[in-house]
């Protein structure tokens, strides 16, 4: 189970990448990932209490964003997913999409011992009952007999808690990294790479050997996932009849012969990927779903740009992973917590900050690409159109991406000095969110998903 940290008494949080970058399918890290690793873990608990052979009917209540925009986030087809016991970073997208259809048109999926319907699957947007905007409630019969009841909340980025779980926050070997700010970090640096003290954090997790290979393969999914959305064509599911730019993009850069590190290549990434995750693809929670464009086009540029081996990639990676910890640890990345400045807004932050590093650039100008990052994405909200990851997500993917550039540009042209630091920017994002409504934070109940026409 993929868990959600907190702080020690005295210190700090590092969320491992492989935690933190975790390989898993779209469209929704918080509604499609999460929800899958809740479902499959209340199963688990079943199996592991001999209930499981007994139960004849499961049930689960979405409540608050995830009964929102649960259908079109393809919340329930993880739920089924994740009770039928698939794991987002092993099954096959094909056999997650598309289920929950089935049940709505009359269909009955055995699973265990249990026969589920849709009506076993209900949305209660306007429940607060537990305060998280993202919760499940999961609850198992035996005939008429209720045998267990767990209650579950999708965090953002994949990161789920069972509430009531003392070890929901801290799991038994989290170490305490020396840091908790970006204060912190920079007083820790003392003229070393964040990226070395990212890795000491990465080995007291994993071991040296697992963390270059867990590095290695989200390196990899990132590379895939671009290469797949920019040789894939058609139109993305859903009502909205949104096509696939991506491909033709590349091909009109192929023709012009733009080189794979302009600009433009850098969008066309971006929206390589994030149609991938539309389509319910194989992608890398970077650091949530909606926002998992940013990272790897910004990757894939520096690759080309700078011409990255293995070392400047994992550089990169760590250097992002550090930067997300803070900003997890001390505001949010969950869209239905603080909006998508919390989505892409830490995303661009990270992507800017490994960037900034392969460039060369300071511990201090490293900062300053991520805290100019995070300025400008205050107040995002998020408001997908029909539910949708799709409007106005993909282009905001392309268009962080480029902020992301320019953020890093801008930071290496000074020598780190700024106004503002990041953890004043951090602390304003987390207070914003606070104060946002919460019809702007991945609900589609205002905004862009109320003001455009679905046809």
């Amino acid at each position: 189970m993929a868990l959600s940290p907190a702080a020690g008494p005295g210190g700090g949080v590092y969320v491992s990448a492989l935690e933190l970058f975790s390989i898993g399918i779209g469209p929704s890290s918080s509604h499609t990932v999460g929800p899958m690793r809740a479902a499959r873990e209340f199963r688990g608990g079943l199996v592991d209490s001999g209930l499981w052979e007994q139960t004849t009917r499961l049930r689960c209540r979405l409540l608050g964003s995830l009964g929102a925009t649960g259908v079109g986030h393809g919340t329930p087809d993880a739920v089924l997913a994740g009770w039928s016991g698939y794991a987002p970073e092993t099954v096959d997208p094909g056999l997650v999409h598309g289920r929950w259809d089935g049940l709505v048109d009359g269909a009955v999926l055995p699973v265990g011992g249990s026969l589920v319907t849709a009506g076993d699957i209900s949305f209660e947007p306007r429940n607060r009952e537990y305060s998280h905007p993202n919760t499940l409630v999961f609850d198992a019969y035996a005939g008429e007999r209720l045998v267990r009841e767990e209650i579950y909340l999708s965090v953002g980025g994949g990161f789920i808690e069972r509430l009531g779980d003392p070890s929901a926050r801290r799991g038994d070997a989290l170490p305490e990294s020396t840091y908790r700010t970006m204060a912190e970090l920079l007083g820790q640096c003392a003229g070393r790479p964040i990226a070395d003290l990212a890795w000491t954090d990465e080995v007291a997790f994993h071991g040296e050997a697992r963390a270059v290979r867990g590095l290695g393969a989200i390196a990899d999914a990132m590379d895939a996932c671009v290469r797949n959305g920019l040789r894939t064509d058609g139109m993305l599911p859903g009502r909205l009849g949104v096509r696939r730019r991506a491909a033709s993009a590349w091909r009109e850069l192929a023709e012009r012969g733009d080189p794979a590190d302009s600009a433009e290549a850098l969008s066309v990434y971006a929206l390589a990927v994030n149609e991938e995750n539309a389509a319910g693809g194989r992608v890398v929670t970077a650091p949530t779903n909606g926002a998992a464009g940013v990272l790897p086009a910004v990757l894939t540029f520096a690759r080309h740009r700078y011409r990255l081996g293995a070392d400047g990639v994992r550089s990169f990676l760590l250097t992002a992973t550090a930067i997300g910890s803070i900003i997890k640890s001390n505001a949010s990345i969950s869209g239905a917590e603080a909006g998508c400045q919390a989505e892409v807004g830490s995303a661009c932050a990270m992507a800017a900050a490994g960037l900034t590093a392969v460039r060369g650039g300071t511990p201090e100008q490293v900062e300053n690409a991520a805290e100019i990052a995070i300025e400008h994405h205050l107040g995002l909200t998020c408001d997908p159109v029909g539910g949708l990851v799709q409007v106005p997500c993909i282009e905001r993917n392309a268009v962080a991406a480029s902020t992301a550039l320019t953020a890093s540009r801008l930071a290496t042209l000074g020598d780190g000095s700024h106004v503002v630091g990041l953890d004043a920017a951090i602390e304003t994002m987390r207070q914003t969110g606070a104060d946002m409504s919460s019809r702007y934070k991945e609900t589609s109940a205002a905004g862009l998903a109320v003001n455009v026409v679905e046809c």
